[in-house]
């Protein structure tokens, strides 16, 4: 039996993970097991995940999965070569494939794009092109065709992450074969499409109460429609508090805070009266949108540049299945996943338990407890 790992965020489960997962079995002809990766309650975007991650996995499981793992929050909360290292660096224990989706890419043309990003000419040139002021994106670009390679593929969004993860794969020496599923629709539309939803579109359907039972496949809808909501907006004032109240130190130890960018960032916080207000004051073409929400959301919940830099200690296991059981049982006796967090002697615990308690405060409804189960469904 092969084990397929996929690195998620399922904000929220929709039609189209769907498919993907269906592919897999139709491609294993069934003797595969599923392992999804799934961000927390926080998600690379710098945002709250809509639902906590329990719902979501529990959407996961009932949806085909067979066990489902938390990608820590400082994975969670990094850049698309961070998210995709640390995605790959964890599964690459117990996994055979990594299967992820991808607009226009095929697996060679995919793992060109990403030896061609680790050759040794692409960082200066890079670097050279970041000092005309070129945004990251377009200076990636650049660089890319000044080494003579083909940037294509660094255009879409599911390209630009399947690259990451391909980049990954070779910079760790990972035996994880990849396995590419053309990626339907748009990732960023906002009109609903009924075949192949995006995630952003049915986020805003469910942001503004509209019937979102469609775009959701029935098993993982069952496990969503009646979780807490969870918005940015709901949480705007706590975050603002905790922006007025950091010290320069704080401000200057966040993650993506170089050449300046933390102190500018400061400044605007001290005199802005919102969050966006805070952001647009503080953006620039130098620098992505996502990397200033992930930075906020970095402030917000006290992470560093030390913190996002430093190796989680353990994956929690968020719900699971009896295939799933017998796949972790396997990784544990390999000596995989030493800890599964419940008592660990690590700074990374206390910073993981204290995003779960501040998710809280971006409920739509009464701020509560993020739930901490997992879930268990007999297969």
């Amino acid at each position: 039996m092969k084990i397929i790992g996929i690195i998620c965020e399922y904000n929220p489960f929709h039609l189209g993970h769907q498919k993907q997962i269906d592919s897999i079995r139709r491609h294993f002809e069934g003797d595969c097991a599923i392992v999804c990766l799934m961000s927390g309650n926080f998600v690379q975007r710098g945002m709250p995940a809509i639902f906590d991650k329990a719902s979501r996995a529990e959407a996961a499981l009932k949806a085909g999965a067979d066990l489902v793992l938390e990608l820590p929050v400082t994975c969670a909360l990094s850049s698309a070569e961070g998210f995709a290292a640390g995605g790959v660096k964890i599964l690459s224990g117990f996994c055979d494939y990594l299967c992820f989706g991808t607009e226009t890419g095929t697996e060679e043309s995919l793992m060109a794009t990403a030896e061609a990003l680790l050759r040794p000419e692409f960082v200066p040139a890079l670097k050279a092109q970041l000092e005309t002021g070129k945004s990251f994106p377009a200076a990636r670009a650049a660089a890319m065709e000044l080494i003579g390679a083909d940037a294509s593929l660094l255009r879409s969004p599911n390209d630009i992450l399947a690259v990451e993860y391909c980049k990954a794969i070779l910079s760790l020496e990972s035996p994880m074969q990849i396995l590419p599923i053309h990626r339907e629709g748009s990732y960023h539309d906002i009109a609903v499409d009924a075949e192949n939803p995006s995630a952003t579109a049915v986020r805003r359907l469910i942001e503004s109460g509209h019937d979102w039972k469609s775009c959701i496949p029935e098993p993982a809808y069952a496990a969503l429609a009646d979780a807490p909501i969870h918005t940015l907006a709901a949480g705007e004032r706590a975050m603002l508090y905790r922006l007025r109240t950091m010290t320069d130190d704080a401000f200057e130890a966040l993650p993506y805070g170089s050449e300046g960018l933390w102190r500018k960032l400061m400044h605007n916080s001290r005199s802005c009266s919102t969050l966006e207000g805070i952001l647009e004051a503080t953006k620039s073409k130098r620098y992505t949108r996502t990397r200033l929400d992930r930075m906020v959301m970095c402030a917000f919940l006290g992470i560093t540049a030390a913190d996002l830099a430093a190796d989680a200690p353990y994956t929690r296991v968020l719900a699971f299945n009896a295939a799933g059981t017998a796949v972790l049982k396997a990784a544990r006796q390999q000596g995989l996943f030493p800890h599964t967090g419940e008592k660990v002697d690590s700074p990374y615990q206390p910073l993981e338990l204290r995003c779960d308690d501040l998710y809280g405060l971006f409920c739509t409804d009464t701020p509560a407890s993020a739930p901490r189960r997992r879930v268990f469904i007999p297969k």
